[in-house]
This record gives structure tokens, C-alpha cells and sequence, in this order.
């Protein structure tokens, strides 16, 4: 039983976050997302081509993939190892999509919504931090690093266990380390497109798979 507890968790956990929301929300609007920009299945190109809507639509769908996971693998009672990697799984399944071919994004929206399920008063907190980071700078590595860098201390505070404050580390490295190896290969352009938040223009995109770019 325990071992299908397991299996179930983190299957569920992975297709979840295979799900491939900025490309559904793009084929709906007629634009394939991985033709344009940084050719990232997630969020940030969502709102660079998609638009504002589209972009927070992706987001929140993102951000629960892995709320979900995490929630998931609590319902099945899975013990809290296995509740850390259907986290990892999910982030995973986000950034090697089965269904896209195992080509995904970069997780960061993803692995917000799993420490928001552990974490949910530190990530509301540093959550306020990156996104006055963003703003100030329109940068997602900045984002990254003033949400995620305030989280064990955040932690500590509250007196989290020690396993929760490693994992919410780790966890983050994840998605660092897809951001290098999607954007390694990528043209100049677009990999300073990769690094810049902006939201499209109504009307930027005038058909399908167009790739128009500031």
C-alpha cells in the first residue's frame, strides 16, 4: 500500500506539472509559444506574447500545478519525504513535458506554488520582496533571487524544520539550473529577451507561430 501511496503521488505529481499551460493558453490565442521569443513553455513568455491576460492566466495555472502536487501527495498520505520530491517531480514534469515532447519551461512559477504550499507565510512575505524587484529591475533572474534568497531566513523565524528550510534551497537550484540550460543555446536576442519581463502590446502578434520581439 505504502509503495502505491508513492507511485500514485508522484505520477500525479508529474502530470500535473506536464501540463503545458502557456502552450494551451497560446493555441488558443493562435500563437505557438515555443515558436516565439526565448521559446519558453512558461509564464514570462506567456506575458511577453500572449499579453497580460493570457500571462496572468498562465501564472496562476503554473503556480497551482504545484500547490497541487504538493497537496496531492498530503492527501494520499505520503510521508514527507515523498511530499518533497512530487515537488521535484512536478518541476520536473513542468520542464520535460511528456506531452510537449519534453520540451517545457523553466519552472519558477511552478516552484512558487510548491513553497507556497509549505511555505505559506514566507512565501507571501517574499513574494512582496520579488515583486518590487521586479519592478524595479523587469528582471526575472532578480525576481529569483529576491524571492528565494529570503526564504530560510524567513523560515528560521518561523521555526521551520531544518529539512523544510534545505528543501526550500534545493529546490529553487531546479529551475536555475533548466534557466542555463534552455538559454545556453539560444540566439543573443533572445537570450536577453530571457532575462527581461515586459507584457506584449495588444495586437504585437498578428498570426500564428508569428515571432515579434521588442
Amino acid at each position: 500500500m505504502e509503495i502505491i501511496k508513492v507511485v500514485l503521488s508522484l505520477a500525479l505529481a508529474y502530470l500535473l506539472g506536464a501540463i503545458p499551460s502557456a502552450y494551451i493558453f497560446g493555441r488558443i490565442k493562435g500563437i505557438d509559444i515555443r515558436d516565439v521569443g526565448d521559446r519558453n513553455v512558461g509564464a514570462f513568455n506567456a506575458f511577453r506574447h500572449l499579453g497580460l491576460g493570457w500571462g496572468l492566466a498562465t501564472l496562476a495555472a503554473d503556480i497551482s500545478k504545484g500547490a497541487l502536487a504538493i497537496l496531492a501527495a498530503k492527501v494520499l498520505g505520503a510521508g514527507e519525504l515523498v511530499v518533497f520530491v512530487a515537488g521535484i517531480a512536478a518541476v520536473i514534469g513542468h520542464n520535460w513535458t511528456v506531452f510537449l515532447r519534453f520540451r517545457g519551461g523553466r519552472g519558477l512559477a511552478v516552484v512558487i506554488g510548491v513553497l507556497l504550499a509549505l511555505l505559506p507565510r514566507e512565501m507571501l512575505i517574499a513574494a512582496a520582496v520579488g515583486i518590487t524587484a521586479l519592478v524595479i529591475t523587469r528582471s526575472s533572474v532578480w525576481l529569483g533571487v529576491a524571492l528565494f534568497a529570503p526564504l530560510v531566513l524567513l523560515g528560521w523565524l518561523f521555526n521551520e524544520p531544518l529539512a523544510l528550510l534545505v528543501y526550500s534551497v534545493v529546490l529553487p537550484c531546479l529551475s536555475g539550473i533548466t534557466h542555463w540550460l534552455t538559454m545556453r543555446n539560444l540566439p543573443p536576442e533572445a537570450q536577453r529577451e530571457a532575462l527581461l519581463f515586459w507584457v506584449a502590446d495588444k495586437g504585437s502578434h498578428k498570426g500564428k507561430g508569428t515571432d515579434q520581439t521588442r
